[in-house]
C-alpha cells in the first residue's frame, strides 16, 4: 500500500463508510475487545499488589506500543493492508453512530418519551441522569454531542491521516482507557492517571482544530460565529480538562444555549463551569447542533486529508 493510498483514499473511503454504516449493531466492534483487554490488565494489576499509578502508565505505554506493532505487522500484507486499513480507518470513526444515537434520544424527548430518552441518554454520557429533567436532559444531550464531536470523529481523522490507521488505533486506545480509567474518585486517581495525561496529550491539537473548524462552519450555517469567535478562547479554558472545552464552548455560543453548571458523576455533586450566554437547549437548537457538528465534521476532514496529501506531495 503506497502513501498515496494510505493519505488520501483510506480516510475519504473510511469517512463514506462511517455515513453510511454507522456501527451496525450485529457486527462486533474492535472497542469492544479492547475493552474486555483492558478491563483484564486493570483486574490483574488489582489483584497482583503492585503500585496502581506505575502500572497504569506501563498499561497506556505498553499496550499502545503492542497496538501498533501489530497493526504495523497487517498492514504491510500486500493486498491484504488495504483491506485492514480501510477496516480500521472505517472502525476508528464514529460520526455515524453520534449522530444516530443523538438523533434518536432528540427525537424521544420531541416525542414526550422522557424516560426512554433518559435511558438512550444515559448510553451516551458518563454523568448522571436519574434525576434530570426535560431542559437537562437536552443540555446532556448538547454536551456529549459537542465533546464527542472531537473524541469521536476530529481527533481519531486527525491521526488517520497524519500517521496511519496504527496510529489511529494508538490514539483509540488511549481514549478508551481515559474513558474507562479516567476518573478523578479514589478507584481510579492512581491508576486512571496517566491514561488520562496521555489522553489529554494526544487530543490537544485535535480539540482546538474542532473548535474553530465548528466556528468556520458556523458562519456558513450563519450563526453566531463572530460572538463565539470573541468568546471561544476564553470559555475553553474554564474547564477541567483542558480539550473538552473547545466544541462545547464552540457550540454554546454558536447556538445561544448554556452548558456546564451542576451536574452529579456517581452519585457525588459537582459544579462544572459554565459555558456559552444564557438560554436553554430547545428541539430546534439541538437540530441545528446536529448540521453543525455534520458541517464541522465533513469540513475537517477534507482539509486535514488534503493537507497532508499535499505535504507527502511536496515533501514537506
Amino acid at each position: 500500500m503506497d502513501n498515496s493510498t494510505v493519505l488520501f483514499l483510506v480516510p475519504i473511503i473510511a469517512l463514506v463508510l462511517d455515513l453510511v454504516l454507522g456501527d451496525p449493531k450485529w457486527f462486533p466492534h474492535p472497542v469492544c475487545y479492547l475493552g474486555k483487554a483492558l478491563d483484564w490488565y486493570k483486574n490483574w494489576v488489582k489483584s497482583s499488589g503492585l503500585s496502581q499509578k506505575i502500572m497504569g502508565g506501563v498499561g497506556v505505554f505498553g499496550i499502545s506500543i503492542v497496538i501498533w506493532s501489530v497493526l504495523k505487522v497487517f498492514l504491510a500484507i500486500p493486498f491484504l493492508g488495504v483491506l485492514v486499513a480501510i477496516y480500521l480507518a472505517y472502525a476508528g470513526l464514529a460520526l455515524g453512530s453520534l449522530l444516530s444515537e443523538c438523533k434518536n434520544a432528540a427525537s424521544l424527548l420531541d416525542s414526550g418519551k422522557i424516560e426512554e430518552a433518559r435511558q438512550a441518554i444515559a448510553g451516551l454520557v458518563s454523568r448522571d441522569v436519574d434525576e434530570l429533567d426535560e431542559a437537562g436532559l437536552r443540555k446532556a444531550l448538547a454536551e456529549t454531542t459537542s465533546e464527542n464531536l472531537n473524541d469521536g470523529f476530529v481527533a481519531p481523522f486527525f491521526y488517520l491521516v497524519v500517521t496511519g490507521p496504527a496510529g489511529m488505533w494508538v490514539y483509540k486506545t488511549v481514549s478508551t482507557m481515559d474513558s474507562m480509567w479516567g476518573y478523578k474518585n479514589e478507584e481510579y486517581k492512581d491508576f486512571g492517571y496517566f491514561a488520562a495525561k496521555a489522553d489529554d496529550v494526544l487530543a490537544y491539537i485535535p480539540a482546538r482544530i474542532t473548535g474553530f473548524m465548528m466556528l468556520a462552519a458556523g458562519r456558513i450555517l450563519k450563526l453566531d460565529w463572530a460572538g463565539a469567535y470573541d468568546n471561544l478562547v476564553t470559555d475553553s479554558a474554564k474547564t477541567e480538562s483542558p480539550n473538552a472545552g473547545w466544541p462545547m464552548a464552540a457550540a454554546a455560543w454558536l447556538l445561544g444555549a448554556q452548558m456546564g453548571g451542576k451536574a452529579s458523576y456517581f452519585g457525588e455533586e459537582k459544579e462544572k463551569p459554565v459555558l456559552g450566554p444564557e438560554g436553554e437547549w430547545t428541539s430546534l437548537k439541538l437540530k441545528r447542533l446536529a448540521t453543525l457538528v455534520m458541517f464541522t465534521a465533513i469540513m475537517s476532514a477534507i482539509l486535514l486529508d488534503l493537507y497532508f496529501v499535499l505535504v507527502w506531495a511536496t515533501g514537506m
